[in-house]
Order: structure tokens, then sequence, then C-alpha cells
């Protein structure tokens, strides 16, 4: 009865909960650093999905965004890359969030080593 009424109180868009960074690879490339991210979210439609991921520095600047412009409802946990990502010399790590339409960030978040090591 509790999760009837729980489940009638609550609108759906809200149980999706966040966004979280379940892993990341990066590599080098031609032009700066190409970085990999998978995610889960409990994408319920195109009014609550994961719609974007972010590298940060240690001090909150962001380097580079990844939009996503479509719900993966049956597509999770989903990965997604993105290239040309400069990293300032002297970064000792960076930080790798999530957002998604209704929470905004807040999800887990993936910190990695910087300079990565050769087997991430």
């Amino acid at each position: 009865m509790r999760t009837w009424l729980l489940g009638m109180l609550l609108p759906a868009t809200l149980l999706a909960g966040e966004a979280d960074v379940l892993d990341a690879k990066v590599r080098p490339g031609t032009d700066g650093w190409t970085f990999q991210v998978t995610l889960r979210h409990a994408d319920t439609g195109w009014d609550h999905y994961a719609d974007a991921w972010e590298v940060l520095t240690p001090d909150g600047k962001v380097l580079a965004k990844r939009v996503l412009y479509h719900p993966h409802v049956n597509e999770q946990p989903f990965t997604r890359s993105l290239s040309h990502v400069k990293v300032p010399e002297g970064t000792s790590y960076v930080v790798i969030r999530a957002r998604d339409k209704v929470h905004g960030y807040g999800g887990r978040t993936l910190t990695l080593p910087w300079p990565p090591s050769q087997g991430n």
C-alpha cells in the first residue's frame, strides 16, 4: 500500500534520480584529448533524461561539455565521446560530472588523476 501511495504522490520524473558518471577512458588525440564517458540515468523520456556531461579542472573551470540531445530510455548505461579537449599544463586531476533535465548537476562524479596513465 505504501509503495502504491508513494508512486501516486511523486511525479515519475522525480523517481529517475540524478545522472551518474560510471566510468571514463581518456586517450590523446591529434588536437587535445578524447574522453569516452559512461553515464547511468533512469531516463523516463523527453521530460527527464541525462542531457549533458562536463570535464572540469580542480577549481571548477569547465574545459569541455558534451550535450546529449535525446533520452536513452532503453540504453543504460551508455557511453559517449568528446574529442579535442584541451587540459592545461600542471592540472593534477579532472572531474567529470553529468546533468539531467530535472535535477541539473548533482549525481555521482568521477575524478581522474592527470595526466592519465597509459592504461586509462
